[in-house]
């Protein structure tokens, strides 16, 4: 196997979204590439999915807060990723890294790093996690989602890319998402997620309204599984004591994957939290939302990230210490009562996306290792 990108990154969806596309494009380019990321992560399962040649390494996570794990993963875990990944890079051979973020991406940057493999880093988000910060004085190249205004980065290494979409996102049809979800193709459609593990106060503040709420639209409703919480459960009964009427209006479901295009291109109006990857599909998609950062992530970034796009006019942004039942009924209601104010929000978004941020990140790529 010819491998010329190693792609390195994931443990969410926000870092493993830009290597499945820039993995798509370089398969069509016939550039081969390989995946370095955890063994539990998004990544794991996302990108054998793709028929991308996928290598597992012991990995370590980056906490800001003391904890005893953190000296288990600094004595331990991130060495053996260290020289799992050193092994790895030296029987692949490629030509460049390509870094995405998140905690598994540091170790194969560290082991590049000592082979003098040449590393490109990317940012998704308007605050860099700390795997990207401590990588970036290694990078030949670091490629930025937006303008790195708060200079965070070297600015001789900064390449403002954006970051892009799966294509399989692209083209989506309302069709598919009426037929396998039994929607309404007239009433307006609210998809609400909390990312791949749902959002436990998003969840708990849906329930509540939605009688009200589903007397003018209908919705889709991503919940995660987890146990711990028993939101998917509790939101089924709440599902099941509703009239027969708006109980077709309601959908819960823990994941949502490839029916995740027809989705966006039936939605009116999101509601999700504000990580990359969601604040990235809504923009390229031109797709209004709701957002509800979660509070106390790397840097605030989620805030920050969403604050962004409500400043281009794309977003209203519902802080997580206002959400109630009764404000996020209120919020959904003057939004859905506001078709035009919709549509202009959706066309605002879409000015902050990069549409060629893939073919960008290649041409980057090939540009570092030549």
């Amino acid at each position: 196997m010819v491998v010329e990108v190693v792609i390195a990154g994931g443990g969410t969806g926000g870092h493993t979204s830009p290597g499945l596309a820039v993995a798509a494009l370089l398969r069509e380019r016939s550039i081969g590439c390989a995946w370095i990321g955890s063994r539990t992560g998004v990544e794991a399962r996302r990108a054998p999915e793709r028929d991308i040649a996928y290598f597992a390494i012991p990995t370590g996570k980056l906490r800001r807060y003391w904890a005893w794990q953190n000296v288990v993963d600094l004595a331990v875990s991130v060495p053996a990723g260290v020289a799992s990944a050193r092994r790895l890079l030296g029987r692949l051979r490629p030509r460049v890294v390509f870094a995405t973020g998140g905690f598994v991406a540091l170790p194969v940057v560290l082991a590049a790093a000592t082979l003098r493999l040449p590393i490109v880093i990317h940012e998704q988000t308007t605050a860099p996690g700390l795997a990207n910060r401590i990588g970036a004085r290694f990078a030949r190249r670091i490629a930025v989602t937006f303008p790195d205004g708060g200079g965070r980065f070297p600015p001789g290494k900064v390449v403002v890319t954006g970051n892009p979409l799966r294509p399989e996102l692209r083209g989506g049809s309302p069709d598919d998402a009426v037929r396998r979800f039994g929607l309404d193709a007239v009433l307006p459609l609210v998809y609400v997620t909390g990312g791949a593990q749902g959002a436990h106060r998003i969840n708990r503040a849906i329930g509540p309204l939605l009688p009200p709420l589903l007397e003018r639209a209908q919705v889709i409703h991503q919940c995660g599984a987890n146990p711990a919480t028993g939101d998917r459960q509790w939101l089924e009964a709440r599902r099941a004591a509703l009239p027969e009427p708006l109980r077709a209006r309601y959908t819960v479901v823990p994941y949502v994957g490839s029916e995740l295009a027809g989705i966006y291109a039936a939605t009116t109006l999101v509601v999700a939290r504000a990580g990359a990857g969601t604040v990235n599909e809504c923009c390229q998609l031109g797709l209004p939302v709701l957002y509800i950062p979660l509070p106390g992530t790397s840097g605030d970034e989620q805030t920050l990230n969403a604050r962004l796009v409500e400043r281009a006019g794309g977003a209203v942004v519902l802080p997580q210490a206002e959400l109630s039942p009764e404000r996020l009924l209120a919020e959904l209601r003057a939004l859905l009562g506001e078709p035009r104010r919709l549509k202009d929000m959706g066309a605002r978004a879409v000015t902050l996306a990069v549409p060629d941020a893939a073919a960008r990140l290649v041409s980057l790529l090939i540009e570092v290792w030549r």
